[in-house]
């Protein structure tokens, strides 16, 4: 998992904690003295500050290599929780996660955003509080609740500019927040998907993030920070033109790459769901086996072009991308035959995090808030 971006630490206590937090092994009190530059007096005092409030905890003990046995440390990754919720046309999907980005609960729950937007009071609060009560959440640890919408979203985080395939523009993001007790943010889908894919790899500081969802849009991510853009539009792949005259797309376009690499396009020409699709393929169905490889083949096309700008690894992320994994030879065949200057497509990789990571990319934004501010 990446480190928290963060100011620099201010205090023994955020360095003990934030070292804690950034741990990737065993991590006993003489280790952490060593790692945050304290003495042991000193690491005793602000440790049991942080044991106190509830933040940090012994987790076991070392493996014995004869002789005492070391005592852990680590946060306690449900200190503190947050939720997200995914927005799409038809449903919601809530996710509630600790500080560790572990899936704690799940759930898809069928909604009619466009329906919704005409009632006078929109259901979305009473949804959630029902998702709450049902895991039995303490609200006294909820830090906040993320939201994604597939759609721009203006500057100043106050409207909605447009989203094509919920077919709406210039509404106010308080249709989606108003009547909720708690802190929100919201965010378009596939930039926090892209980031939530950075934070949990670690290893990359760079890299393009395609959200292969029924809408597909990306993210970018530079030197460890997203890049919005000028105008808080980058990372729009959906709509990069790879078949001039093509596919008729949501955004009133043709050729775009949503239009022929998004699970909508098998729903509207087969009438199936993805599973569906798949299991079709599986069974060598010869129809459903040229659609997918005609689908491939746009989607390796737009991959080539971000990654002849950008020269990262590209992440294909998404609904669609939860299917892919015995295909990804295919997909980077087709993007190696369309690149000059390589002789493999490794830096074309599949998520990580291959389920729910939109609804999860939402939490993150309090997640990281609240790791970031201890001090």
């Amino acid at each position: 998992m990446a480190p928290i971006a963060r100011q620099a630490p201010v205090s023994v206590r955020s360095k003990i904690y934030h070292t804690l937090y950034d741990a990737q092994e065993f991590c006993s009190k003489q280790v952490l003295a060593v790692k945050c530059g304290i003495s042991m007096p000193t690491l005793y005092q602000n440790l049991n500050e942080l044991m106190e409030e509830g933040l940090v905890q012994y987790s076991g003990e070392e493996k014995s290599t004869g002789g005492r046995k070391a005592q852990g440390l680590d946060i306690i990754p449900d200190a503190r929780l947050a939720v997200g919720i995914s927005v799409s046309e038809h449903r919601l999907r809530f996710i509630l996660t600790d500080l560790r980005l572990h899936e704690l609960a799940y759930q898809a729950i069928p909604f009619d955003f466009i329906s919704s937007l005409s009632e006078e009071t929109s259901s979305l609060p009473e949804l959630l509080e029902r998702f709450l009560d049902d895991h039995r959440v303490d609200r006294s640890k909820l830090l906040g609740i993320g939201i994604t919408i597939p759609a721009l979203i203006t500057q100043d985080h106050s409207r909605i500019h447009v989203a094509p395939t919920l077919g709406i523009h210039d509404i106010p993001l308080e249709v989606l927040t108003k009547g909720i007790p708690y802190p929100v943010y919201v965010e378009n889908d596939a930039s926090a998907s892209g980031f939530a894919e950075f934070f949990v790899r670690g290893a990359s500081s760079n890299l393009a993030y395609f959200s292969l969802e029924y809408g597909i849009g990306g993210a970018v991510v530079i030197d460890g920070h997203p890049y919005p853009g000028d105008n808080a539009q980058s990372g729009e792949f959906g709509h990069l033109c790879i078949e001039p005259g093509g596919l008729r797309c949501s955004c009133g376009k043709n050729g775009c790459l949503e239009a022929y690499s998004s699970p909508r396009r098998i729903e509207e020409t087969l009438g199936v769901s993805l599973e569906d699709f798949f299991h079709g393929v599986e069974q060598h169905n010869s129809e459903y086996e040229a659609l997918l490889y005609d689908m491939l083949r746009h989607l390796a096309i737009a991959v080539n072009s971000v990654h002849m700008i950008l020269d990262c690894d590209v992440i294909l992320g998404g609904l669609f991308s939860e299917y892919l994994q015995p295909y990804l030879p295919v997909i980077r065949d087709y993007v190696r035959a369309g690149n000059p200057f390589t002789a493999d497509a490794d830096f074309v990789k599949l998520s990580t995090l291959r389920h729910h990571i939109t609804p999860l990319g939402a939490a993150l934004y309090f997640v990281r808030d609240f790791v970031s501010g201890v001090s």
